[in-house]
């Protein structure tokens, strides 16, 4: 009989292994763009806030989110191939047994920069100063071609343009993917109560 409360390390590690190769499989997968990563969103929309956001590629189109109760959600799907970002900051409120605390991420604070390939945005608000080159507005969204994942229902409104400058840039967003996510002073810290970003 085997004792209670010990680990089989040879067991173990033949379960590890496969697992681990499986689990790199769909990270490198989704992060070449092979596998959309695409999911459920929370009941609850986050802040995001930038000083600046620079970007090549960039694309607009309309779409649904889900709630993991079923509700359907309304965003403006932002995408932007390649993006250079500082004074970012996201905020999400969360209701906890000691009252509701706030979650707070940021990076390029200080001179330093976040970089972003492949970002799509779902948002459901924005507010912005843009300046934005070889627009193409009233595109049909399923042919968008700026940014993959971009793209938005056939027969649905879209636009897309090569270069996007923002400044001040205000969201309430539901979801945000991104192929890579490079924050070289990356910050995360909770807070008591409502301390949002913006």
């Amino acid at each position: 009989m085997a004792e209670q409360g010990r680990v089989r390390w040879k067991r173990f590690g033949l379960l590890l292994v496969p697992v681990a190769a499986m689990t790199s499989l769909l990270v490198g997968a989704t992060a070449q763009g092979v596998i959309g990563a695409t999911f459920v969103v929370s009941g609850s929309s986050f802040k995001l806030f930038a000083g600046e956001l620079r970007g090549q590629g960039f694309t607009l189109a309309t779409d649904v989110d889900r709630t993991k109760k079923g509700r359907l959600v309304p965003v403006i799907v932002a995408g932007i191939r390649r993006s250079a970002v500082t004074g970012l900051c996201t905020s999400a409120l969360v209701k906890t047994p000691v009252g509701t605390v706030t979650l707070r991420l940021t990076g390029g604070q200080g001179g330093n920069e976040v970089n972003i390939d492949d970002l799509v945005i779902d948002v459901a608000v924005g507010q912005t100063a843009a300046s934005i080159r070889d627009l193409e507005l009233g595109r049909d969204a399923s042919t968008l071609d700026e940014v993959p994942d971009g793209r938005g229902p056939a027969g649905t409104f879209g636009s897309q343009a090569r270069t996007v400058t923002l400044h001040n840039v205000r969201l309430g967003a539901w979801a945000v993917t991104a192929a890579t996510f490079s924050l070289p002073d990356l910050g995360l810290k909770i807070v008591r109560g409502e301390d949002e970003c913006y």
